[in-house]
C-alpha cells in the first residue's frame, strides 16, 4: 500500500512525542477500517523517509502498535495490520454466540470428546455426586479464519445428549437452550499465563506467548451444575471488557 497518500500529519511543535503521534494516527486508521486487516505497511526506512522522521522513531511507533496487537511482523512478509481483537463483555454468554452476533465467522473443531465418571476433586468442587458421568470435550474455536480459543468443558451426561458433530455446528449454550436448560448464574475467574508448547502450536502463537485463561462453573435456576469450563484465549486477539459502577 502506498503510504504517501495516508493523511498522517506530524506536529513538530507538539509536546507529544513524534513516534506516539504516528502510532496514534495509524491506530485510528486501523480501528476505523481505513487500514483493513491484512494491509501491508511499508518498511520502516521507506515510512520514515515519507514522513521525514528518523528510522528509530518509526521503529518505535511500529513497535507500539505491535505491542497493542494492532499490527504483526511476519518474516518475509513485513508488517501487516492484524485482525481486530474480539472484545467481549463479561457476562453469562457463550463465545460462539458473541462471535456470531458480531459477524466474526465462528468455526469449531472438536479435538476430543469422551464420557467419563467425574473425578473426586471436580465432584467436590462442583457439588455433584461422585461417579456422575460427564461429557468431557475439547474444542478449538476460530474467528475470521484464525484460531482464537482452546476450550475444555465438562457437562453432566444426564442433562442432554451431546455429540462431537453437534458441537462443531453449534455453540454449547445454544445446545443447552435447545434442551430447555437455562443458565442463571456462574462463578468465573480470569488470569494471565504463558502458553505451553502444545497450546502455542494449536493457537498459532509463539511458545510462552501471553494467554488469558477463564475458568467458569455455570448453574441453572434450580442450582444444578450445568457446565464447568476452562478456556484459554490468545491475548493478542481477545480481551474482556467490564463495566464498573460505584
Amino acid at each position: 500500500m502506498n503510504h504517501a497518500a495516508l493523511p498522517i500529519q506530524i506536529d513538530r511543535s507538539s509536546p507529544v512525542p513524534l513516534y506516539f503521534q504516528v502510532a496514534q494516527r495509524l491506530e485510528h486508521m486501523i480501528e476505523s477500517g481505513n487500514l483493513p486487516a491484512g494491509t501491508r505497511l511499508d518498511n520502516e526506512i521507506d515510512f520514515a523517509d515519507q514522513l521525514g522522521l528518523s528510522r528509530p522513531t518509526m521503529r518505535r511507533a511500529i513497535g507500539y502498535l505491535v505491542e497493542r496487537g494492532l499490527v504483526i511482523r511476519k518474516r518475509g512478509l513485513g508488517t501487516q495490520v492484524a485482525h481486530a481483537k474480539v472484545r467481549r463483555q463479561v457476562g453469562l454468554t457463550s463465545l460462539f454466540d458473541d462471535l456470531a452476533k458480531s459477524s466474526r465467522g465462528p468455526h469449531t473443531t472438536v479435538l476430543n470428546f469422551t464420557v467419563e465418571p467425574v473425578s473426586d476433586s471436580l465432584a467436590a468442587e462442583l457439588g455433584i455426586e461422585q461417579g456422575t458421568d460427564l461429557y468431557i470435550f475439547e474444542r478449538l474455536r476460530h474467528a475470521d479464519g484464525e484460531p482464537l480459543a482452546l476450550m475444555r468443558n465438562h457437562v453432566p451426561a444426564r442433562l442432554l445428549r451431546l455429540s462431537a458433530a453437534e458441537l462443531e455446528r453449534h455453540g454449547l449454550y445454544e445446545l443447552l437452550r435447545a434442551a430447555g436448560i437455562n443458565l442463571k448464574i456462574a462463578k468465573q475467574s480470569i488470569r494471565a499465563r504463558a502458553a505451553t508448547a502444545a497450546e502455542a502450536s494449536l493457537l498459532c502463537e509463539a511458545r510462552r506467548a501471553p494467554l488469558l485463561e477463564m475458568t467458569r462453573s455455570a448453574y441453572d435456576e434450580q442450582g444444578r451444575t450445568i457446565e464447568h469450563g476452562n478456556h484459554i484465549y490468545r491475548a493478542s486477539r481477545y480481551s474482556f471488557d467490564l463495566t464498573l459502577t460505584g
